[in-house]
């Protein structure tokens, strides 16, 4: 007569031989299959270790293109500059090719007004590129252009970043009461400047400029 533990043996033998039989069924239908998961596993991994390393290489790239670039501005080589900036523009990573768009136009500025307000406006209006980066090319752009544009223009071109949650509201404004001002429409210029000296957060530079023009305007009787 078996023992109570030789039937437990027993049972788990047989109960281990029933496991083996399954599993043995398991890889015979579905084992290709398993092979193939772990294969494209490991090749998905090393995929994207090996574009983690390209993109860390490009912008490493971009980045000393860069310097570069900003080394020629710095020694006077301006259209060797352009071009350094043109090309990162075209070739650069993401980030770097925004910031080498806002360069590029910067050093156009000395050279080529026009092109340099056409480069600043086409930032201004790329949807790619933040807010605060469209803001300021178009804020440049106006820098270029408030001897000769129209305050109607102007009035155009920054109304939109003088509200209170935009980055270069209070340079926008300034820029836009200096305008009105230079046309003549001291009534614009002076809802301007009232702007910039009311508002507690306008910077002190921002608030001395404004109350100067604003005894221009008093001083001219037009206020």
């Amino acid at each position: 007569m078996l023992g109570q533990e030789s039937v437990a043996d027993i049972f788990h033998e047989v109960d281990e031989e029933v496991r083996r039989e399954q599993l043995k069924k398991l890889w015979e239908r579905y084992g290709t299959f398993i092979i193939v998961g772990c294969v494209l596993i490991i090749a998905a991994v090393g995929g994207w270790r090996g574009y983690e390393w390209w993109e860390t290489k490009k912008a490493a790239e971009a980045g000393a293109a860069f310097e570069q670039a900003v080394t020629l501005t710095e020694a006077g080589k301006h259209q060797e500059a352009e071009a350094a900036f043109g090309k990162l523009a075209s070739d650069g990573t993401a980030g770097y090719r925004v910031l080498a768009r806002l360069r590029e136009a910067a050093e156009l500025a000395s050279t080529d007004r026009a092109a340099a307000v056409k480069g600043y406006d086409q930032i201004g209006s790329d949807g790619n590129a933040g807010q605060t980066i469209r803001d300021l090319a178009s804020l440049r752009a106006a820098y270029l252009l408030v001897d000769s544009a129209s305050y109607a223009d102007m009035l155009a071109r920054l109304e939109p970043l003088t509200a209170p949650d935009r980055a270069f509201r209070y340079s926008a404004r300034e820029l836009l009461a200096l305008s009105a001002w230079k046309a003549g429409d001291m009534s614009a210029a002076r809802k301007w400047t009232d702007m910039i000296t009311t508002d507690p957060q306008t910077p002190p530079a921002a608030r001395s400029r404004a109350e100067v023009l604003s005894e221009l305007i008093a001083a001219s009787g037009k206020g």
